[in-house]
């Protein structure tokens, strides 16, 4: 297998078969990460594609659903993405769906009839690392692009019947902006249909522009507790029917969730947590974070 650039896959796809199909992220200017920081963006050149295909079906002929790595694979081409999803049917005859990482700024450039095409030969759930849906906080963690921007480009998968996920991160919006950056993260993906909504907490690595950010004084973290109560916050307002799973390495205290059928149940368990346990016990768990991979 051509596994050259940083493997990485979320938590749900555990069960998926992988390939690479590119490596690198095309942006790099988020301010929270470094993941990809001293890595070019590159696309796997077909004859490797397809040689792992092979490889793959040696070994999983009948594997149902396959996730493509990189930062951000929805990034190629129309026509790229067409061109692999349809070798990939080729070689795994019983491949129900194709999911990969993706960006807002990857769906803006493709055509709803594209998107629908896309989907009809398999490719099917696309994470999107939105993080919040408030846009100074968007803003402030540099991801290019703004609440209404993902609104814009949710509703045409949508309507292309492409199933997506969303990550919100607690702490981003730093000391005493959790608040408004869940209320309003909330009221944005309510209006939109993420299958699932993982959640992370913001931890700060040296080589990221946050950290920088924070040892000048120009960015103040956000506490532990405020970070549980900003997730509470988002629970209750989050008003659709979804999965969260609040359960990632950065996460000092995992809960996961079923909204709403479980919504007063995991904000009780948070609740626990926030007076029982010691912020500083809390913050040790964070400082003895040396990556999230």
């Amino acid at each position: 297998m051509h596994f050259t650039g940083r493997t990485w896959r979320p938590p749900y796809e555990a069960h998926s078969v992988i390939i690479q199909a590119t490596s690198g992220c095309t942006y790099r200017k988020c301010r929270f990460c470094s993941l990809y920081k001293d890595e070019c963006f590159r696309m796997s050149p077909m004859e490797e594609f397809e040689e792992d295909l092979a490889e793959i079906k040696t070994y999983q002929p009948y594997a149902r659903r396959i996730f493509w790595t990189g930062a951000n694979p929805f990034a190629m081409s129309y026509e790229n993405l067409k061109l692999r999803a349809l070798t990939v049917r080729d070689y795994l005859i019983k491949c129900q769906s194709m999911a990969m990482f993706a960006s807002i700024r990857d769906i803006r450039d493709k055509e709803v009839w594209q998107l629908k095409k896309l989907r009809a030969m398999g490719i099917n759930g696309l994470s999107i690392g939105t993080e919040s849906g408030d846009d100074d906080v968007l803003a402030l963690a540099g991801k290019g692009y703004t609440a209404a921007d993902i609104f814009e480009q949710c509703r045409k998968l949508d309507e292309a019947g492409i199933e997506y996920y969303f990550v919100y991160m607690t702490g981003l919006a730093g000391k005493d902006g959790g608040y408004q950056n869940a209320v309003n993260s909330a009221k944005l993906f309510g209006r939109c249909n993420p299958y699932f909504i993982s959640v992370d907490s913001l931890t700060l690595f040296p080589d990221t522009e946050l950290y920088r950010m924070e040892q000048e004084g120009q960015f103040i973290p956000a506490g532990e507790k405020e970070r549980l109560q900003e997730l509470q916050i988002f629970i209750r307002n989050l008003q659709i029917r979804t999965h969260l799973f609040a359960n990632s390495g950065s996460n000092s205290y995992p809960v996961t969730a079923y909204l709403p059928k479980e919504r007063d149940a995991v904000v009780s368990e948070l609740q626990s947590v926030c007076d029982t346990v010691s912020e500083e016990e809390m913050a040790e768990y964070r400082r003895s974070l040396k990556s999230l991979g």
